[in-house]
């Protein structure tokens, strides 16, 4: 049986080369390492196309 090797899901890097994030999301896998973990956090809309559904998802709200 063939395993697929975990992605960042924004930048292709493995866990071989940088630490990365086990989500679940929609039924599915994901991983995304520590460096886009912030997109994911305050602008998820921009990976639209990329994660689906990224564009309903709410950014973080933060207390000034």
């Amino acid at each position: 049986m063939d395993s697929i090797q975990p992605l960042c899901l924004l930048c292709d890097q493995t866990s071989d080369q940088v630490p990365l994030i086990k989500m679940q999301y929609r039924g599915r896998d994901y991983w995304i390492c520590p460096q886009h973990l912030p997109k994911l956090i305050h602008n998820p809309a921009e990976l639209e196309g990329i994660l689906p559904g990224a564009k309903d998802l709410q950014p973080s709200q933060h207390e000034h």
